[in-house]
């Protein structure tokens, strides 16, 4: 782990009032990753030496002794934590990040826990990036890696990296339904029906005999408009399913249960 990288952990804690865990992959991208699991985001600045922000921002300061990372505080903006003294001797800021909410309306200190259970309705996989997906009526489920078949199995994804939440993504069937979208068209693996998904985050859950771990909301993007249709952006906020790992492998069918385990 790198100085920056350490420092980094050090400044959410100051932030958050929480050490994240240490990453055990490229820690800015785990950071990400981790923090959208408690409806949170590091938000790139866009002029980090210019920023005036009346409250916590962190800063990766360039120096004669290499990067470092501080906690900046107030307007104008000042170094809050910066024991490395990296910009007290001359450091410049070259980027920055605003810690913020995913969805206003959602806490952020515990995850949503509701009671959560449902059946699969369909199964989906493409076999390479922006290829169009086709049902199957069941598939192997492996851990590390997702569905046989499909492009992230195979490491082929337009997404595919290193980190949490790449393996399965899911998405409820009275989404889809209600704004009229195709379920191939939203580019997701299992769709579901009777499951509020978001409530998964954070939490181990069973499709069959398969052990997941929700990891963060899929979000919809500029991407998914482009490979589907115009316009789903609106309609899909905080609505377009969740990004899943696999913990424990086996089949997954059509019909199987979905069950919150914790």
């Amino acid at each position: 782990m790198t100085t920056f990288d350490s420092e980094l952990l050090d400044c959410l804690e100051i932030v958050l009032g929480e050490r994240p865990p240490d990453a055990d992959y490229e820690t800015l991208r785990f950071l990400k990753h981790w923090l959208g699991g408690r409806n949170l985001g590091l938000v790139p600045i866009a002029d980090a030496s210019a920023f005036d922000w009346p409250g916590h921002w962190i800063a990766r300061v360039h120096a004669a002794d290499g990067d470092h990372a501080v906690v900046m505080f107030g307007s104008p903006s000042g170094p809050l934590h910066d024991p490395a003294g990296a910009l007290a001797g001359g450091g410049t800021i070259a980027e920055g990040w605003l810690l913020a909410r995913l969805d206003v309306h959602l806490p952020i200190e515990e995850p949503e826990h509701r009671e959560a259970n449902g059946v699969v309705e369909a199964i989906l996989v493409a076999a390479a990036a922006e290829q169009p997906l086709h049902r199957v009526e069941r598939v192997a489920a492996i851990a590390g890696r997702g569905l046989e078949g499909d492009r992230y199995y195979e490491g082929r994804g337009t997404f595919s990296a290193p980190g949490r939440g790449y393996e399965l993504t899911l998405v409820e069937a009275e989404v889809l339904d209600e704004i009229g979208l195709a379920w191939e068209e939203a580019r997701r693996n299992v769709v579901t029906r009777g499951i509020e998904l978001n409530a998964l985050v954070g939490r181990r859950f069973t499709i069959g005999k398969v052990v997941c771990v929700g990891r963060r909301l899929a979000e919809p993007c500029a991407h998914l408009e482009r490979v589907s249709r115009p316009n789903l952006l609106r309609p899909l906020v905080h609505r377009a399913g969740i990004r899943a790992d696999i913990l424990e492998s086996d089949t997954i069918a059509v019909g199987d249960s979905i069950e919150a385990i914790d």
